[in-house]
């Protein structure tokens, strides 16, 4: 499957192993994990797919986790932020090495895809790691060099807390298609002239293009988050069925 093809039917999903590659610290409390899959026949930016670990006694224990690379790569980059007593997170940040391999099945899901043929504008609402579907949009997008506008409003507690900060950066300074807001709910550099608190509706409205203009929105992080996001949208006047959702929640990860 290709970035510009249009998917027919669900790809086979089978589990499957793929290599640990690389590993890379985003945050205090999130990583990157690179794999190359063994047997893959690509994704849709927005997809996921399930990890599953098994113990020497044959216990598993089975997540999911978004796909943050965007569909021109052949390797899969899994973004996984530390869920207290999470014992999937834990292994995936502490116990996981270069060379190991993992098992896994996908891509699943196409509720929340995007690619550079379905148009724009889009706007992108992302809290915590919920960023990661959003960032294989964008990563499509720069990669795909497709001239659509795009907006990016993310919500983190604190600068530090942002994941993939200088990638999105250096996107919005050499796009002037690109728009980014940060939102910091909890702490503020001296010098921060950005958004303080959480993200409201005065900012979705300065930030998200004009009914007219008729945006597709994507919504990902805690549940909460994303249905106050969509709800506000709503109020503003925007189609609810432009308007797509992911939410991520505590699964005991």
């Amino acid at each position: 499957m290709t970035a510009t093809d249009a998917p027919l039917q669900q790809p086979s999903i089978a589990w499957q192993t793929g290599r640990v590659q690389a590993i890379v610290a985003e945050t205090s409390r999130v990583k990157s994990i690179i794999l190359q899959p063994a047997n893959w026949s690509g994704h849709w930016p927005g997809q996921h797919v399930d990890i599953r670990l098994t113990a020497d006694d044959g216990y598993q224990a089975e997540r999911s986790y978004s796909i943050a690379s965007p569909p021109e790569e052949k390797l899969l980059a899994l973004t996984v932020e530390r869920v207290e007593d999470g014992e999937v997170s834990s292994y995936l940040l502490d116990e996981l090495r270069v060379g190991d391999t993992l098992e896994f099945r996908g891509p699943i899901g196409w509720h929340f895809i995007w690619s550079q043929t379905r148009g724009g504008p889009i706007c992108l609402v992302a809290g915590g790691t919920g960023i990661t579907p959003l960032m294989a949009m964008l990563r499509h997008r720069t990669r795909s060099l497709a001239p659509i506008p795009a907006s990016l409003i993310y919500s983190a507690r604190s600068l530090a807390e942002i994941v993939y900060r200088d990638e999105l950066d250096t996107m919005a300074r050499d796009d002037r298609d690109l728009r980014l807001v940060y939102a910091l709910t909890r702490e503020h550099p001296g010098d921060w002239n950005g958004h303080r608190g959480r993200v409201n509706a005065a900012l979705l409205a300065e930030n998200s293009f004009t009914r007219e203009q008729n945006p597709t929105f994507f919504i990902c992080g805690p549940t909460g988050f994303v249905e106050g996001i969509s709800s506000m949208l709503v109020k503003l006047g925007f189609d609810p069925l432009a308007i797509r959702t992911e939410r991520f929640g505590p699964t005991g990860a």
